[in-house]
């Protein structure tokens, strides 16, 4: 599985006004990471049911609250909770990189990110693979839109993520491996047409880097 180049471009604030020179040396980069690293996932399927405003996951003690979740899953009996990781691995590479070359390392770091997500991606496949019948909303994770940062212990112990994939969460919420991710999926009798993508919704937008320089990472 390769990074998206155009996605790792976005990561790193210049999409497809890139240079040519740049393009080629991100898409070395994204090359050579994937010969090391691939992205791991798992994910678990939960029945949903709504109590007052919050979406309640069975046999877990997650409730998702805020107006994203009613957005998301007010059409949906089931979510999908799904977490992917590049592993220790990745990291390990990203310090080596920093010590000899920043602006590579910046590089592998932007392609680090498309990579992941590109493991989300097949993630999803394999769900759309298993209910062809059904549909998907789009994933969203904690500290987007109003969901809260907060829920990432629950869901990484709802999916045993420590024993599965090696990722924790530290007391400051953020994850360990650095690139690795939690997203919740709604599944739906019905298509779904809410969509959350956007900078409105992200809770970076105040301090979002692309944003201060004019751009955005939507697709």
């Amino acid at each position: 599985m390769m990074p998206d180049i155009d996605e790792a471009l976005r990561y790193l604030g210049v999409g497809g006004e890139a240079p040519e020179e740049l393009r080629q040396k991100t898409k070395m980069v994204a090359e050579a990471l994937a010969a090391e690293v691939q992205p791991r996932y798992t994910f678990q399927i939960f029945d949903l049911t709504r109590g007052g405003d919050r979406f309640l996951l069975s046999n877990t003690d997650i409730a998702l609250t805020g107006g994203t979740a009613r957005k998301m899953l007010d059409q949906c009996d089931r979510a999908i909770l799904l977490a992917c990781t590049l592993g220790t691995r990745f990291d390990a590479l990203l310090r080596t990189e920093q010590v000899r070359d920043m602006s590579r390392a910046v590089i592998l770091d932007a392609c680090g990110s498309a990579l992941v997500e590109s493991g989300c991606d097949a993630a999803e496949e394999e769900i759309r693979a298993r209910f062809p019948d059904r549909y998907l909303t789009d994933r969203f994770s904690p500290g987007y839109g109003d969901l809260p940062l907060a829920l990432q212990p629950l869901i990484c112990a709802a999916l045993d993520t420590p024993r599965r994939l090696g990722i924790h969460v530290t007391d400051s919420l953020l994850m360990n491996p650095a690139k690795s991710v939690t997203a919740v999926i709604g599944l739906s009798d019905r298509p779904q047409r809410a969509r959350v993508r956007g900078c409105a919704y992200c809770s970076m937008r105040e301090t979002c880097t692309l944003r201060k320089g004019g751009k955005t990472c939507a697709l």
